[in-house]
């Protein structure tokens, strides 16, 4: 099954075609979603009050049920493995020792909320975009952010361009993958 937002909602297909089934009818803005990995929740972004916050509802569809509730934007990226946490970003509170220069626009802080709600958990102010634990939830990989250059520039190459990294979580050390001169975006584990 397939889950993506199309106008402003959520809805779910079949990976093989058919009807698609609105999981959310609202005049707000939901998208994003993100399956959890037992199959019976998505987590998605929505404006329904304001700026982007991260929101659970059942993947056969039902109430949704606001997880954040922060000024800045939050945007889903995955589920613990056991399903319990929401991984997501924002560019909420940035810790003293950041050395980056802020801009809640570019650089995003990953943090982490439970799947019932909850206070929402700081993970790390590296720098993070599209992140995904592995299948044994002890490595987290992401693209980072360095600058203002547009993501959709074509044949870019330069100082800013996003590289793929993992982060160790137990030692709380990080790994760059990539090495090209180009864009390296959106990395998933297989």
């Amino acid at each position: 099954t397939i889950a993506f937002g199309y106008k402003g909602d959520i809805y779910r297909v079949d990976a093989d075609g058919g009807v698609a089934i609105p999981l959310t009818i609202h005049e707000a803005h939901d998208m994003m979603p993100v399956w959890s990995h037992d199959g019976k929740s998505i987590a998605f972004a929505s404006d329904r009050h304001g700026n982007f916050d991260v929101f659970i509802i059942p993947a056969t569809g039902g109430n949704p049920t606001r997880l954040t509730y922060h000024s800045s934007p939050d945007y889903p990226n995955d589920f613990s493995i056991d399903n319990q946490q929401v991984l997501f970003t924002s560019s909420r509170n940035i810790p003293e020792k950041n050395i980056r220069f802020y801009s809640p626009r570019l650089f995003q802080n990953l943090y982490s909320v439970a799947a019932k709600g909850g206070r929402p958990f700081l993970i790390s102010s590296a720098g993070f975009e599209n992140a995904h634990y592995n299948s044994k939830g002890t490595q987290i990989v992401f693209q980072d952010r360095k600058g203002y250059e547009d993501a959709w520039r074509k044949h870019h190459t330069s100082s800013v361009t996003r590289d793929i990294w993992l982060l160790d979580i137990k030692a709380n050390t990080y790994q760059k993958v990539s090495g090209y001169d180009g864009e390296d975006r959106e990395p998933v584990f297989s």
